[in-house]
This record gives C-alpha cells, sequence and structure tokens, in this order.
C-alpha cells in the first residue's frame, strides 16, 4: 500500500482551514436575515471574514481545533492498522505545521502530548468495503465548546413529559439546545441519534455532522422531525453566539438505531458554526479531496 501520510496531512489541513461551502452559505444567508447593525448581524459578519482571512492565510479558522475524528471505508485486503499508523503520523505532523493545536491532555497528569497522539486520541472508526472498492476517509474535527453542551437523555424524561416517541424525541432536542444558549458557539448544527446505547449513540449522532446540510433524510418520518425542529429551534431566538437573532441552528440531522427493549436513548452531538469536515477518496493511486 501506498505511504498517504501526506494525503492526511492535507485531508486535515482543508478541514481545519477552509470551512465547507454549505455552512459558509448557511453563514451568509444567516447574516443576510438578521437586523442591519443588530449583535446577531455583527457576529455573523465578524465570523464570515475570520472564515476569509484562514483560507487565504490556511490557518485554523477556530483556536480550538478539537478532536479529530476520522470515519475511514477501506478496501478488503488494505491494512487498517497502516492506514491508523499514516494518519496518527499526519497528525502529528499537521500539528507541527500548526494546522492542529495540540490537545491531548493525559486525563490523571494534565500533561499535553504536543503533538495530539493519546489513548483514544485522535478517534477512529473503521469499515470494511469491498476488494474494488475506493478507500473512502471523512475527518471531522470537534470543538470541546460544541462538546460540553452535547448531551444524552433516557426516555421517557419526567420533567419534560417527553415519552418513548417522536413527541418526546422532539421534546429533549428543543430542551439540548435551549440548555446550550451561547455556550455552544451558535448558530450549530445538531446530529441526534435515537436509540443505541450510551456509547454507540454518541457516535452514531457525530456520523450525522457529516451529512450536507442540504440532504433530506430517506425516513420521511425523520425528515419531517429534522424539518419542523430546524423551524422551532430557530424560533427560541438564541441566535449567533447567543446574542439573540433569528438563526440559532443551521440543520438537524436525525439517525436512528437498534435500541435494547429496556433503553431509550436520544443522544445530541451539538456542532458550532465551525463545522470543520472533509473527506478524501483514493482510488487507483489517485486522491480526491471533497
Amino acid at each position: 500500500m501506498e505511504n498517504l501520510t501526506e494525503a492526511f496531512v492535507e485531508l486535515i489541513r482543508r478541514a481545519s482551514t477552509d470551512l465547507p461551502a454549505d455552512v459558509e452559505a448557511a453563514l451568509r444567508a444567516a447574516r443576510d436575515r438578521e437586523e442591519p447593525g443588530s449583535a446577531a448581524a455583527s457576529t455573523l459578519t465578524a465570523i464570515l471574514e475570520n472564515v476569509a482571512l484562514a483560507r487565504s492565510r490556511s490557518q485554523p479558522i477556530c483556536q480550538d481545533t478539537g478532536t479529530p475524528i476520522f470515519h475511514i471505508l477501506y478496501p478488503a485486503g488494505m491494512s487498517p492498522g497502516s492506514l491508523r499508523t499514516q494518519a496518527e503520523a499526519a497528525v502529528a505532523e499537521a500539528t507541527r505545521r500548526a494546522y492542529l493545536r495540540p490537545n491531548a491532555v493525559d486525563s490523571l497528569t494534565g500533561r499535553n502530548s504536543g503533538n495530539n497522539l493519546g489513548v483514544g486520541f485522535p478517534v477512529f472508526h473503521f469499515e470494511e468495503g469491498a476488494p474494488d472498492d475506493p478507500l473512502e476517509v471523512a475527518l471531522l474535527l470537534k470543538g470541546g465548546g460544541s462538546e460540553n453542551v452535547s448531551i444524552q437523555y433516557s426516555l421517557p424524561y419526567e420533567p419534560l413529559k417527553a415519552g418513548r416517541d417522536l413527541e418526546g424525541v422532539r421534546r429533549v432536542v428543543l430542551d439540548a439546545v435551549h440548555r446550550a444558549q451561547g455556550e455552544g458557539c451558535a448558530p450549530g448544527i445538531l446530529g441526534v441519534c435515537i436509540g443505541g446505547d450510551r456509547g454507540t449513540g454518541y457516535t452514531h449522532a457525530k456520523m450525522q455532522l457529516l451529512r450536507p446540510l442540504d440532504d433530506v433524510n430517506p425516513v420521511p418520518e425523520l425528515a419531517a422531525l429534522e424539518e419542523r425542529l430546524l423551524r422551532e429551534c430557530n424560533e427560541l431566538g438564541v441566535g449567533p453566539m447567543g446574542f439573540g437573532g433569528k438563526t440559532t441552528i443551521f440543520g438537524v440531522k436525525i439517525g436512528a438505531a437498534h435500541r435494547l427493549p429496556a433503553c431509550y436513548f436520544v443522544t445530541v452531538a451539538y456542532m458550532c458554526w465551525a463545522c470543520r469536515r472533509a473527506r478524501m477518496e483514493v482510488k487507483d493511486g489517485t486522491v480526491t479531496y471533497a
């Protein structure tokens, strides 16, 4: 297998320094909806200026470059161990080049590894495909501010009279956004998982954040709920960075996983406006970025 370390470095650079086009377009549309001269409009204008500067200088969009989360679909016969080694080398090199801030802290000693490598850091999810499939890598950089306001509910949830149904899901998702206020660096994007266990719920919820903002959920009930929640979250009036305004959330992406009969978890992975995601595909030695 060819060495893809430099390709991984470029993937990281793109994710860290260049906001996806759909997210930038959502920021511009949000700014145009706000009252001229308002705190919301001024905040969104400053964010857009920051995005442009980061792109032109190839510098991180946000000083918190987050946890690198890799989702790797590899063709049968390729070594996932080798891919992990190359991706880890790329993370260390990207840190050296200042595309990533050193973020990996030992939870017992408080020491920073200095290169973003540590136990469970970065995060990898591997899936094997068919022998002729291309290698597909998706990268999400999940910042700490948005991670702190991510939350998991166990239904029924009596404080909100939320039962084990989609109405219950709706109630707790709205509660999550209201609780976050400006601490999640709104406008945000919600990845939601209905079901799973406590661990897989967060994994599945974060995978929803890789979906484009304008896609449509193939499950009609979930598509309708996504649309309703997007409207109702924005009616809360939290606004950009919690300053009030018309845009609190850019998108709501919901997935469902099988669960135990005794459990009904709803997991909300909150993503800040700096939704840093990037993809690359490798086929016959050619690397393509999206």
